[in-house]
């Protein structure tokens, strides 16, 4: 209906070009939609006015140009469209931090004042930021430490304490779904590292032990920590971690925490022992089996990405070579997800031509399939770093290779010379 009427150009937020809902002045005295403007400040990174260029002053509110809601309001009920409602007001740090205080008080009245918190980071990106800047972050994260190591010890000590028990797990899964639905800043995930460097042992100790929803709440906090952690605190992670993200992987609790707990993978495994803790936890196995079932694009990338780093160890390469279809697999997924996902593969399967080619492996990598893949690389388009390892791999060995039968005629034409 709006479509067939001519708008009054002052009701379009200028960020839209659609009605304002919210309309909100800046600083420079232009109106726009709250949550326009909102996307545009706090998650664009910008600091000046669209319509001026000229900067705003962030510290200063928002101001609620009531008068043209009013306007707008009156123009959609004379023209028969649907009323926009009056918008609630925006939270500010003042009732962020009452709630915070009354969560500190008694289980009920925690439970009461996280629901709330959750309520209200969901509604948008400006009172997540709100609530990060009132000391939200550090709250919650205490509060799980606190009330998890609560729930171990009362476990621990009475048989007959499962409802306190189960209370205390409660808040500590509610006090973890806000902190993924906060949708941390990167500065805010240092300063939780930098403060809390027991939180990630916490973290651990909810993948052994909690419910399928908090292990994966657990998993979807990890991935952001350790994608901004320093390389010093990555390195000295323990076997236990890779072990249950692993554990995480194999339960398939949620396409979210595999993927979360994939990345979790490819951020930590290239420092330091990592890769040969993770080989030693089932990781190659659980993700041959992962690559099999998945038609995810960047899964797959993912998955490539780790089995690269993986097999750049002896450990590695033993446990892809042990998996009845782990070269096989790593051959089929070249050509046929992306070129990113063909370039790691081809390194997987340079780690093993260079490093463990026994005569058994390049019997098998012909019997897979996986040299007639090589020389149908070199046929089409592929990156030149994909190219180059692929001759190498073929090169490397051309006197077992060339002159098998196994090997298409029309690929033969494409076999490097030596």
């Amino acid at each position: 209906m709006a479509d067939q009427i001519d708008i009054p150009p002052y009701f379009l937020c200028p960020i839209s070009l659609e009605i304002m809902r919210d309309p909100v002045t800046v600083s420079t005295g232009i109106t726009y939609d709250r949550e326009n403007i909102e996307k545009w400040l706090f998650t664009g990174d910008n600091t000046t006015c669209p319509v001026t260029k000229q900067v705003l002053l962030l510290e200063a509110d928002l101001t609620p140009n009531h008068t043209l809601r009013r306007l707008i309001q009156a123009w959609c009920t004379l023209n028969a469209i649907d009323r926009i409602p009056t918008p609630k007001p925006p939270v500010d740090k003042i009732q962020i931090v009452k709630l915070l205080n009354n969560a500190k008080s008694s289980v009920q009245s925690q439970m009461r004042s996280l629901r709330m918190l959750r309520s209200i980071a969901s509604e948008s990106d400006r009172n997540r930021r709100c609530m990060e800047s009132a000391g939200a972050v550090e709250f919650l994260a205490s509060l799980v430490k606190v009330t998890n190591s609560a729930a171990i010890e009362k476990n621990m000590g009475d048989s007959n304490a499962s409802n306190a028990v189960d209370q205390l797990t409660n808040v500590s899964d509610e006090a973890l779904s806000i902190l993924h639905y906060l949708q941390v800043s990167s500065t805010g995930l240092k300063n939780l590292m930098g403060k809390n460097i027991d939180f990630v042992e916490v973290l651990m100790q909810i993948l052994r032990n909690g419910s399928y929803q908090s292990r994966a709440y657990a998993a979807l906090l990890l991935r952001p920590m350790f994608e901004v952690a320093d390389p010093n605190h990555l390195i000295s992670l323990k076997q236990e971690l890779f072990v249950e993200v692993v554990r995480v992987l194999r339960s398939q609790i949620s396409n979210q925490a595999s993927k979360a707990s994939i990345q979790i993978l490819v951020e930590t495994c290239k420092w330091g022992r990592n890769r040969i803790k993770a080989v030693e936890a089932g990781a190659v196995s659980v993700l041959i089996e992962f690559l099999l079932e998945t038609t995810d694009k960047r899964a797959c990338e993912m998955i490539l990405t780790v089995l690269d780093q993986l097999c750049g160890c002896a450990e590695g390469r033993a446990e892809l070579l042990k998996h009845s279809a782990g070269l096989a697999v790593i051959s089929k997924k070249i050509l046929r997800v992306s070129h990113l996902a063909s370039e790691k593969a081809v390194k997987v399967l340079h780690s093993v031509a260079k490093f463990s080619a026994t005569p058994s492996v390049l019997q098998e990598m012909l019997a897979v399939g996986v040299v007639a893949k090589l020389c149908l690389v070199l046929q089409v388009n592929s990156t030149t770093r994909t190219l180059e390892k692929t001759k190498e791999i073929l090169k490397l060995h051309s006197r077992v290779w060339k002159s098998s039968p196994c090997v298409p005629r029309n690929l033969l034409s494409s076999y490097p010379s030596c």
